[in-house]
């Protein structure tokens, strides 16, 4: 089992029968004097030095802001703001831990399926490092918080599986046996080219702890780097798949999109039962704080790099993944503001 799983690829076949990676302009000549985890010091929560107790911004959490939340009074709305930053610390540990790692040790054993040059693989081997150092200093700023106010936090191993594991499960299903693995890299490449995106904004939000604004500003540095770095492994990936595993995989990028970007919905729904909510008010409040139509466009907004990345890797060249891409509202009309035909 061991051996097998040694060998075992993201992407299945023979990789000399895919184009080589020839071209590569690596970002980690400095990252020594860069990484977080390298040249940053330790984060920690001491509450006797903050001016804050407001954890997360209610702007990004919606339900807050809804009369039959609000009306429970400021304490509780602090609670489940702080409970929603629980949540992205949580969230940021098992991405790491479950999407990210896995996907970056393969690529820097040389098992991603894909030939790629010496430092390319090498460098997948500093983004290992650096996404456990952002699991572990989540992992234990979420802890010394816990300890500092006694609002309970519950652990992962406590928890249902993260919403982005079961839609990952779901979309893997949907693919052909022989494709199987390939689903893993495209979502490392989705989140890693997206996250930084998601953090920018909470670092420069002074409501917020410093401490909280300084962790989630070390961990938006590391990936700014990881960015470009998944950037180059979608530019290299999609012209090495072969026509059967494009048609195969392409439709289901949305799908990829969404289990990263779309609200989890199932832990809103516990908060909210939490407060003392009855089930119907949790369902009221969930559907107004997010409505459909508004859900899908915040998607849309926040995938746009990413979109134009598949776009430029002649992902949308297929009619299938395009007509997918316009369904769920990712390409279309709208985009950067003009008719899209084929990617630029």
């Amino acid at each position: 089992m061991y051996e097998s799983m040694a060998q075992q690829q993201l992407l299945r076949g023979d990789p000399h029968s895919r184009p080589p990676v020839t071209t590569y302009a690596s970002r980690y000549e400095r990252w020594e004097d860069l990484a977080s985890v390298r040249r940053k010091p330790r984060r920690n929560f001491v509450a006797e030095d903050e001016t804050s107790d407001l954890f997360f911004p209610p702007e990004l959490y919606p339900v807050v802001l809804h009369p039959l939340v609000a009306a429970k009074g400021e304490v509780v709305v602090k609670a489940l703001l702080l409970c929603r930053l629980y949540d992205y610390l949580d969230f940021t540990t098992e991405l790491e831990n479950l999407a990210v790692i896995p996907v970056a040790t393969k690529i820097s054993r040389g098992r991603s399926g894909l030939l790629l040059p010496p430092q390319m693989k090498a460098d997948a081997y500093k983004i290992v490092t650096d996404e456990a150092w952002h699991a572990q200093f989540s992992h234990d700023f979420a802890r010394e918080i816990e300890a500092s106010t006694n609002v309970p936090h519950h652990l992962p191993e406590d928890a249902p599986a993260p919403s982005f594991v079961l839609r990952l499960d779901e979309l893997r299903d949907e693919l052909p046996q022989d494709v199987r693995g390939v689903e893993a890299l495209l979502f490392a490449i989705v989140s890693e080219t997206l996250i930084s995106g998601i953090l920018s904004d909470i670092p420069r939000d002074t409501r917020l702890p410093f401490s909280v604004r300084e962790l989630v500003r070390d961990h938006a540095a590391d990936e700014g780097r990881h960015h470009q770095y998944f950037r180059t492994v979608l530019k290299h990936l999609w012209p090495a798949l072969t026509p059967h595993e494009r048609r195969a995989v392409g439709p289901h990028v949305p799908a990829a999109v969404y289990a990263f970007l779309e609200p989890d919905y199932e832990q809103t729904f516990r908060h909210l039962r939490g407060i003392g909510l009855t089930e119907d008010e949790c369902a009221q409040v969930i559907a107004e704080s997010w409505p459909a139509d508004e859900v899908r466009r915040t998607i849309a907004e926040a995938a746009r790099p990413v979109v134009r990345y598949f776009a430029e890797a002649g992902a949308l060249d297929d009619s299938r993944t395009r007509d997918s891409f316009e369904r769920t509202g990712l390409w279309g009309r709208d985009f950067d503001g003009r008719t899209e035909g084929m990617a630029s």
